[in-house]
C-alpha cells in the first residue's frame, strides 16, 4: 500500500486546516437524482496549475477509513492531465452518457449537466467507482510530488473513518451532523463553497463534520453556478465585505429588459449564462438604478454581476422566460 502523508497545518478555532490560494479544492459539491453528480475544482492561484496524473479523486464509501479507502484501487481515479488556468474552474461529471439507458442505475446524466463537463470520469466499477458517491461518502482531493509514492490531502469533503458519524443518508446542519437531526445537505443538494475559502481542508474533519462551515446550500438538480466561483483569492475581500444589496426585477422576465436596483452606484452590468460564459456587459449609470435590455438573451437562468466603487461586487440569479 502506498504511504499517505497528511500536510499538517495549524487548526483555527472556526475551521478545518487550509492552504492559502495555494492549490486547488473543491469549489462546488453536486449531488442530484439519479446520476446527477458533478465536483467543480477551484485554481486560487494566480498562475495555470497542469494536473500532469499528479492529483487523484478518492472516495471514501459510507465512511470508510483511509487506509481502507486508499488502499482500494476502485475508491480511486486520476484526475488527467488537464491544464487549469489562474482563477478558473474545471468541472466533473459522472461518465454517464448514454442516452438509449432510460431506467435503472445506468441512467443518463441529464443534457444540462452534461454540456456543463470539462471530462467525464470513469464509472466502472471494475475500474472506478468514485463518481458514483452518494450523501454519505467522503471524498478527497489528493496530490504527488514524488511520482505517487507519497500522496497529499489538497481538499477533503465529509469526514473518514467513523461510520456511526454519517447515521442516515447524508450529513446534516443541526449537532451532531450526523443527519439524525436537522436538515439532510449532502444528499439531493447542490452546495457552494464560501467565498471566504482560500484552499482544501488537509486533515479529517474529527470529532465532526459541520457542512455549513464552508458551503452554502442550493436545491437539488442547481447547477447554475457550474463554472462560475467567487473567492477572496481572487477579488479581495473588498468584494466581500461590502456585501452590496442587488435586485432584479422583473425576475422571471419576459419583458426584454430588467431593472437593476443596489445599494450604492452601479459602474458595469455583467450576464453570464450557465456555463459561465459572458452574454451581455452594459456600462453603469453610477446611479443606484439602471435598465438592461435582455431581449438578445434566450429562455433560461443567468447570473447577473454588478461592480461598484473600490472593487466591489454582488451577483444575482435572472431567469428569462
Amino acid at each position: 500500500m502506498k504511504k499517505l502523508l497528511l500536510s499538517v497545518i495549524a487548526l483555527s478555532s472556526l475551521t478545518s486546516a487550509m492552504a492559502q490560494c495555494s492549490d486547488i479544492f473543491i469549489s462546488e459539491y453536486d449531488e442530484g437524482t439519479y446520476n446527477n453528480k458533478a465536483l467543480e475544482l477551484y485554481n486560487p492561484t494566480n498562475h495555470a496549475i497542469a494536473f500532469n496524473n499528479n492529483y487523484r479523486m478518492v472516495r471514501y464509501n459510507n465512511g470508510t477509513s483511509a487506509a481502507a479507502g486508499e488502499a482500494n484501487p476502485q475508491a480511486m481515479i486520476s484526475l488527467g492531465t488537464h491544464v487549469m488556468q489562474p482563477y478558473s474552474t474545471w468541472v466533473i461529471v459522472i461518465d454517464r452518457r448514454d442516452t438509449t439507458i432510460t431506467s435503472g442505475t445506468d441512467v443518463v446524466v441529464f443534457a444540462g449537466l452534461r454540456a456543463l463537463a470539462d471530462t467525464f470520469l470513469c464509472t466502472n466499477y471494475n475500474i472506478s467507482y468514485t463518481m458514483n458517491f452518494n450523501g454519505n461518502d467522503a471524498i478527497s482531493v489528493q496530490k504527488t510530488t514524488d511520482g505517487g509514492t507519497t500522496w497529499n490531502y489538497v481538499d477533503i469533503f465529509g469526514m473518514m473513518g467513523d461510520a456511526a458519524m454519517v447515521t442516515s443518508a447524508s450529513w446534516s446542519d443541526q449537532p451532531p451532523y450526523d443527519g439524525s437531526v436537522g436538515a439532510w445537505w449532502t444528499l439531493n443538494h447542490t452546495l457552494i463553497r464560501k467565498p471566504t475559502v482560500t484552499g482544501g481542508v488537509t486533515t479529517n474533519p474529527s470529532p465532526e463534520f459541520n457542512v455549513t462551515v464552508e458551503y452554502d446550500s442550493l436545491p437539488v438538480n442547481d447547477w447554475s453556478n457550474l463554472h462560475i466561483h467567487s473567492c477572496v483569492c481572487n477579488t479581495g475581500i473588498n468584494e466581500l465585505t461590502g456585501n452590496v444589496s442587488l435586485n432584479v426585477y422583473p425576475n422571471p422576465s419576459n419583458l426584454g429588459y430588467s431593472i437593476i436596483a443596489a445599494g450604492e452606484p452601479i459602474e458595469l452590468v455583467d450576464v453570464y449564462n450557465i456555463f459561465g460564459q459572458k452574454v451581455l456587459s452594459t456600462q453603469g449609470n453610477r446611479a443606484n438604478k439602471m435598465k438592461v435590455e435582455t431581449s438578445s438573451l434566450t429562455k433560461g437562468v443567468y447570473i447577473v454581476k454588478a461592480q461598484f466603487p473600490q472593487h466591489k461586487t454582488s451577483t444575482v440569479k435572472l431567469t428569462i422566460q
